[in-house]
């Protein structure tokens, strides 16, 4: 895993990724952290969100997307649905969702140039030491970033 510093939706904007991914629980909300910055700046990404059932627990371990052009970036994003709920305290992310995730994005998007953040270690409290290695695991051989976020 290759780790960069700076804003993953600004390097996305700048033609750096071809996916960008980030975490999400299963009621449709973006409201908090990155999830909440990509509801404000890319509203397609939001609406494929909204697009799925809320509050099913059958989305777990899967994702949407949303094709984003601005300008001469095109880009996708990947609402990748790794904990059921965000209320409540303790771990809410789900490893093995995200395993599952990784694993289909690997095959979906072989040749992409991805990008994403501490997925399930922020706000989700999950292991990012655990969380890394299913990600390098599932994304061996592939071009993927962690982008450690620094205000630019």
């Amino acid at each position: 895993m290759e780790i960069v510093q700076g804003d993953l939706l600004k390097l996305a904007l700048a033609g750096q990724f071809d996916l960008i991914l980030h975490g999400c629980n299963c009621f449709c909300t973006m409201g908090k952290g990155i999830a909440l910055s990509i509801k404000q700046h890319f509203p397609e990404a939001y609406a494929a969100d909204q697009a799925t059932e809320k509050g099913s627990r059958e989305k777990l371990g899967s994702y949407s997307s949303a094709l984003v052009e601005r300008g001469d970036a095109r880009f996708t994003i990947i609402n990748a649905y790794t904990q059921f709920d965000w209320r409540g305290r303790g771990v809410k992310v789900d490893y093995d969702a995200v395993r599952r995730i990784m694993r289909s994005l690997a095959k979906e998007y072989p040749n992409a140039k991805i990008g994403y953040p501490k997925i399930g270690a922020g706000l989700a409290g999950g292991d990012w030491n655990l969380i890394s290695l299913i990600i390098d695991e599932e994304l061996a051989g592939l071009d993927h970033r962690l982008v450690e976020y620094v205000a630019g």
